[in-house]
């Protein structure tokens, strides 16, 4: 769970207000930890579909 990406996409996930419990050093090591098992998605796919789609005007 300490790694950066999934701090990234939970501070990320806030609207207006993003609380974090827990040890300052946990996060430290979370932030140091770029080493995250790569995450498959298919977000690069619908992106490009997308801007097709606004570039078509649909």
């Amino acid at each position: 769970m300490l790694q950066r990406n999934l701090v990234y996409t939970g501070l990320t996930r806030g609207k207006q207000l993003v609380v974090l419990v827990g040890q300052k050093q946990a996060l430290a090591m979370a932030v140091k930890n770029h080493l995250g098992r790569r995450r498959y998605t298919k977000l690069a796919e619908w992106l490009g579909v997308a801007a097709i789609h606004l570039h078509k005007g649909i």
